[in-house]
C-alpha cells in the first residue's frame, strides 16, 4: 500500500483498496486521494469522482461508479479490470467482482457486462441473467442464480 504520510484525511467519508493500493474519498468534495503501487490502482490523480455513489475494487484495479448518471471509470491493472471505457453502465443495480476481474449487472432487464481476466469472469457476453436473484464470485468465477 505505500506511504500515506503527508496526505490530508481531513473530510475523508470511505477508504477502498486493491491487494497492493488504497483509495480515500470524500464524498462531500468529489475528491480523492490513491496511494500505493500505481498499476494496481495508486495513481488516480486526474480523474473526476464528482458524484460518485459506489466504488468496487479487485486486486489491482478500482471502478468508481455513479448509479445516478451511469457513468463510471476503472483504473489500475488492465488484467484486473482497470479500464472499463466503452462500457454502458446505466441502470447498473449491482457490481459484483472476481479476484481479477468485475461483472456490472442490471437485475430489472437481465443485462450484464463483464471485464477483466477473461479466463476468470471477465467475459460474460452471450449469456442471459433475466430473473437472476443473486451473484456469487470465488476469486475466478461468478455464478448466478435465479
Amino acid at each position: 500500500g505505500g506511504s500515506c504520510s503527508g496526505l490530508d484525511f481531513a473530510g475523508v467519508t470511505d477508504v477502498y483498496s486493491t491487494g497492493s493500493a488504497f483509495m480515500a474519498l470524500n464524498k462531500e468534495t468529489d475528491e480523492a486521494q490513491c496511494w500505493g503501487h500505481s498499476i494496481s490502482g495508486g495513481s488516480c490523480s486526474g480523474l473526476d469522482f464528482a458524484g460518485v455513489t459506489d466504488v468496487y475494487s479487485t486486486f489491482a484495479a478500482f471502478m468508481a461508479l455513479n448509479k445516478e448518471t451511469g457513468q463510471a471509470q476503472c483504473w489500475g491493472d488492465l488484467g484486473y479490470g482497470g479500464s472499463c471505457s466503452g462500457l454502458d453502465f446505466a441502470r447498473v443495480t449491482d457490481v459484483y467482482r472476481t479476484h481479477t476481474a468485475f461483472m456490472a449487472l442490471n437485475k430489472e432487464t437481465g443485462q450484464a457486462q463483464c471485464w477483466g481476466d477473461l479466463g476468470y469472469g471477465g467475459s460474460c457476453s452471450g449469456l442471459d441473467f433475466a430473473g437472476v436473484t443473486d451473484v456469487y464470485s470465488t476469486s475466478g468465477a461468478f455464478m448466478a442464480l435465479n
